[in-house]
């Protein structure tokens, strides 16, 4: 099977992940694509025991998830991808991962962002990310839970670049 979710989610493998995207897309492998977490074996391991037992969860540098993405590596077992960011998800479609659909689902508010919508907090390289991933031809979607409704995050973010392009703030 081939990937069967990109989520974009600031806080990677949490509660919503394990109790509601498990449940629902019941994938046989997570992969973390994030620079920061393949460096720190302490997150590593907490995120090993939230996932469950039968669920495997690999955990790597953005380079080398989206070269095994390329290689196949993600074709046999139903697998989700989570990273923190639109940069990480973008650096792995421009080096050839087959992603044809990116879930935006925590971009929680932190200083230097703003807040689009109630899960949607970006900067500028935010946007400008989000918006050349768009330009690929490349699905987005918001929603935070399968259960909720799909949204369709581009108008927002459409807004916020023609902003940026502008000067505007």
């Amino acid at each position: 099977m081939p990937i069967v979710l990109v989520r974009i989610d600031d806080r990677l493998v949490h509660g919503q992940i394990v109790q509601g995207w498990l449940k629902n897309i019941k994938v046989d492998k997570i992969v973390v694509a994030s620079d920061a977490v393949a460096c720190d074996s302490m997150q590593q391991m907490l995120m090993s025991m939230a996932v469950p037992a039968n669920v495997e969860l690999e955990v790597g540098k953005v380079s080398d998830i989206a070269q095994a993405a390329v290689s196949g590596n993600y074709e046999k077992p139903k697998t989700m991808i989570l990273t923190s960011n639109p940069k990480d998800v973008l650096y792995m479609i421009e080096n050839g991962a087959p992603i044809k659909s990116v879930n935006v689902g925590g971009m929680h508010f932190v200083n230097g962002k703003r807040q689009l919508l109630c899960n949607l907090s970006v900067d500028d390289e935010d946007v400008k990310n989000l918006y050349k991933i768009y330009e690929k031809g490349i699905e987005i979607e918001g929603r935070v839970l399968p259960a909720d409704e799909r949204a369709n995050i581009i108008p927002v973010i459409e807004k916020e670049y023609t902003k940026i392009c502008k000067g505007i703030k």
